[in-house]
């Protein structure tokens, strides 16, 4: 039986830094960026994304239906649990930390200390839902 691949992965590439088209993402606040690195998150099946949140960014409580596992990259990722923003209650994770997340836990992040990149592994689609409608940016828009 010939082996089947995930979505862009039947052949070998690498994706340079240079070669990472950061952009906007409309269910996050226009300063923060989102880059596609490997398939495609709007499909069912893996993907690969890194976010990059700049200094005093925060997203409000929300949630995702799939699983994920974040790795940071750069800066110190803050996140919290719970279905309110509390900045007294996020754990900062280190460049090099990974996070599982399972899909629909409530949650938050915040950039406390400065800009920070997370890479985020998961089957999608991807889904984000606030808890307040309030805090998505796609109703502000809308």
């Amino acid at each position: 039986m010939k082996p089947t691949h995930q979505p862009g992965q039947d052949a070998f590439r690498s994706v340079l830094p240079e070669d990472i088209d950061w952009r906007p993402f409309p269910a996050f606040p226009p300063e923060v960026r989102l880059a596609i690195v490997v398939g495609d998150p709007t499909k069912p099946g893996l993907y690969l994304i890194r976010v990059k949140v700049p200094g005093g960014a925060k997203l409000m409580p929300h949630t995702h239906p799939e699983d994920r596992i974040y790795t940071v990259i750069s800066g110190v990722f803050y996140i919290g649990l719970g279905d309110c923003f509390d900045g007294d209650k996020v754990s900062a994770h280190p460049p090099g930390s990974v996070i599982v997340l399972p899909g629909n836990t409530p949650h938050f992040h915040w950039a406390k200390s400065g800009e920070y990149v997370t890479q985020v592994t998961a089957i999608g689609p991807l889904g984000l839902e606030y808890l307040d409608s309030h805090d998505d940016p796609r109703e502000l828009h809308s």
